[in-house]
C-alpha cells in the first residue's frame, strides 16, 4: 500500500498484535499496560485514519477464492453516555428491541469458495441528513463505495430488513445484483406468458398472484424435493420492489404442516441454488461481529472521537481477517476444520508473554528453546 509512512505501518503492525494479544478489555490504559507506548501515543494514532477497505481488500485479492458477495449487516455496540458522537436508540438483535448506544454498518466479503467471511469496513451510523431515513442512510454509505466494493464482487447480500424497493431499486441502477429474503406473505404476480389478445387495449402482463401454499405448479418450476423440503423457483413480478425478480420458495415441512420462505435475486437468469448458497452464507458475517465482540474487543472502545471509534471497530474486525490468512487459509481446505478464534487468540496471547522473556535475557529462537517456546504458544488450546 502506498502513501503510509514507516511509523504508520510499524504502529499498526504493533497494534494488531496487541488486539490479538490482550486478553480482557482493550482501551487505551490496556494498550499501554502491554504494548510499547504511552496512553497518549495510543490515542493519536486511532485519531489518524487508515484506510481499511483498501488494507483489507488487499487481504482479500491474495489469500480469498474468486467466488466473493458483499454482505451488509448493521451491529449493535453498547456504549453509555451521551456525550459520544452517534450515540442512540438502536436495534439490538440479541435483546429484541431497541438500546442506548452505538451502530455500526458492516460491510464484509462472503467468500463462498471457502465458507467465510472477510471484513471490509465499518461506518458508524451516524450524520444522517435532514428527513432522511435510516434505510436511505444504508443505502448512502454502500453508493458512496461503490466502485471500490465492484471491484470485489457485484452480488450484494442482505437480510429481509432491506427487502424494500428503495434499497434495493438504488443499488440495481447502479449495477449490484441484490439477493435477499422476502416477507413470507410477500404480494407477487405471475408473468403472463400467453398470446396477447388482438385489438385494442393494454397488453397482458400477469397471470394472478402466487400463493405459496398453493404454487401453480404450471408456472412454478420444481427444482428439489425429499421427504421434509421442497425447493420452487420462478420469474415473478413484485408488487413492493416493481420489478421482475427470480424467487426461490423453500417449503419446510414441520409436523403437520408446511411453511415457506421466499428468497430472490435480482438478477433473473441467476441458478435458483446459486440464490440459495449466496443467502446461507450471508451469515458468516454474523461470525465476525462475534469474534469481535468476544475476541478482539470490538465493544469496549472509550473514546468519544468519531475518528477514535471508527479505528477501534475496523481494527478489531481487521484483526479477524489477518488471524484467518494466516492461521487457517494457509491449511489446505481438505484438511481445514472449523476457524477458531479461540485458539488465536491463545496464540497470539501466549506469545504476546513468550516475546517478554528477551528481557531476562532468554532468545527464544534458539535451537535449543524453539521446541519448548512452541510448547507455551499452544498451551490452552483446543486444538493444539
Amino acid at each position: 500500500m502506498k502513501g503510509l509512512q514507516k511509523s504508520r505501518i510499524k504502529f499498526m503492525l504493533h497494534i494488531f498484535d496487541l488486539f490479538l494479544g490482550i486478553k480482557g478489555r482493550l482501551n487505551f490504559l490496556q494498550f499501554e499496560r502491554y504494548g510499547k507506548y504511552g496512553e497518549q501515543t495510543y490515542r493519536n494514532q486511532f485519531e489518524e485514519k487508515f484506510p481499511f477497505l483498501d488494507f483489507n481488500k488487499t487481504i482479500i485479492a491474495s489469500h480469498a477464492s474468486n467466488h466473493l458477495a458483499i454482505a451488509f449487516d448493521p451491529s449493535y455496540i453498547p456504549k453509555s453516555g451521551k456525550k459520544t458522537p452517534g450515540a442512540g436508540y438502536f436495534w439490538s438483535g440479541v435483546a429484541g428491541q431497541a438500546k442506548w448506544g452505538l451502530e455500526i454498518g458492516g460491510l464484509a466479503a462472503v467468500d463462498i469458495g471457502n465458507h467465510t467471511a472477510f471484513h471490509l469496513e465499518a461506518v458508524q451510523t451516524i450524520g444522517l441528513k435532514d428527513d432522511e431515513t435510516l434505510l436511505e442512510y444504508y443505502t448512502r454509505i454502500i453508493l458512496d463505495r461503490m466502485d471500490s466494493l465492484q471491484e470485489v464482487s457485484k452480488v450484494l447480500i442482505a437480510d429481509a430488513y432491506f427487502s424494500k424497493r428503495g434499497f434495493v431499486e438504488s443499488l440495481f441502477q447502479n449495477g449490484f445484483t441484490v439477493i435477499s429474503r422476502l416477507r413470507d406473505d410477500a404480494n407477487l404476480q405471475y408473468i403472463y406468458k400467453g398470446k396477447q389478445k388482438e385489438g385494442r387495449g393494454r397488453p397482458r402482463k400477469y397471470d394472478g398472484k402466487v400463493q405459496a401454499k398453493e404454487l401453480d405448479d404450471d408456472k412454478v418450476s420444481l427444482e428439489s424435493e425429499n421427504e421434509g423440503e421442497q425447493i420452487h423457483s420462478a420469474i415473478v413480478y413484485s408488487n413492493s420492489l416493481k420489478m421482475n425478480i427470480k424467487v426461490v420458495i423453500v417449503k419446510t415441512k414441520t409436523k403437520d404442516h408446511w411453511r415457506h420462505k421466499l428468497y430472490f435475486s435480482t438478477d433473473i437468469k441467476m441458478d435458483w441454488k446459486v440464490i440459495l448458497d449466496y443467502y446461507r452464507s450471508r451469515f458468516q458475517i454474523e461470525f465476525l461481529y462475534r469474534d469481535g465482540k468476544q475476541f478482539t474487543g470490538m465493544n469496549n472502545c472509550e473514546a468519544r472521537s468519531t475518528n477514535k471509534l471508527d479505528f477501534h471497530f475496523n481494527a478489531s474486525l481487521t484483526s479477524i481477517n489477518l488471524v484467518k490468512v494466516a492461521h487457517w487459509m494457509t491449511i489446505p481446505k481438505a484438511e481445514r476444520g472449523t476457524f477458531s478464534m479461540t485458539d488465536a487468540k491463545n496464540i497470539y496471547h501466549n506469545e504476546l508473554q513468550v516475546n517478554r522473556f528477551r528481557k531476562f535475557g532468554i532468545n527464544p529462537n534458539t535451537r535449543k528453546n524453539k521446541w519448548k517456546i512452541r510448547q507455551l504458544l499452544f498451551y490452552g488450546c483446543i486444538a493444539a
